[in-house]
């Protein structure tokens, strides 16, 4: 016969059985989370400070966490390129802008050291305000400088996101911004290029001037390698 006290130790220990296995799941996942082969980490989307960070982040930047979280933007200033820092602001709005997802590409380099690695990486939205605004941010980075064993096909999956984005941005050309672009590409000079679409040099110039905008290059020969990359020309 069980008695009302037998029955509440059972049910203490079967509580505290419980709660063992429980801390060893999560014990589990904390060890999953720190040695998955990427750099995790969240933020919080207003000021930019890290709010946790997995201890593969920590050692490949050489940052501790708390070193992470106490310098706000600043961190992401010291670690990245300098052509690269923007990425923080634009990644930054598209979530004030409600964006679902934001991914990309960044150089950045360890504390102390000057050469930069390659990441790739995405950013989703993890909890949000009482606003529904977005309030902090998930983020998984891989470092492509580790990606050794399949070089070629990494160089291939470059070469194809290369492409897609200079397609991306060639679909915001207007019809006439194509075709000077494609005549551009052949080697024709704005001259050439106005008699050929019978326009004024000075409108063929116009349309240059957005294309590279538009195309986000400096130059013509940039305009060029990229009209070719895409596959005009």
């Amino acid at each position: 016969m069980t008695t009302g006290s037998d029955a509440g130790q059972v049910s203490l220990d079967a509580l505290q059985k419980e709660n063992e296995q429980l801390q060893e799941r999560v014990r589990r996942l904390e060890n999953i989370l720190h040695q998955v082969p990427a750099m995790l980490y969240s933020y919080n989307n207003n000021n930019k400070a890290v709010t946790w960070c997995n201890e593969r982040l920590s050692s490949t930047l050489g940052y501790s966490s708390v070193e992470m979280q106490g310098r706000g933007i600043d961190f992401f200033k010291d670690i990245m390129h300098p052509e690269d820092f923007k990425l923080a602001s634009v990644a930054q709005q598209s979530f004030r802008d409600k964006k679902e997802q934001f991914g990309g590409l960044a150089r950045v380099r360890k504390k102390g050291e000057a050469n930069y690695r390659w990441l790739l990486g995405l950013e989703v939205p993890f909890t949000y305000n009482d606003e529904n605004e977005v309030e902090e941010i998930l983020c998984a980075f891989l470092d492509l400088t580790n990606a050794m064993d399949t070089d070629i096909q990494l160089s291939e999956a470059l070469n194809a996101i290369l492409r897609r984005q200079h397609e991306n941005l060639f679909n915001k050309l207007t019809s006439r911004e194509r075709d000077i672009l494609g005549l551009a590409a052949k080697g024709m000079n704005n001259k050439e290029i106005a008699s050929s679409l019978n326009l004024s040099r000075y409108t063929v110039e116009t349309h240059r001037k957005n294309i590279r905008l538009k195309l986000k290059v400096r130059n013509t020969s940039e305009l060029v390698a990229i009209a070719r990359k895409i596959g005009i020309g």
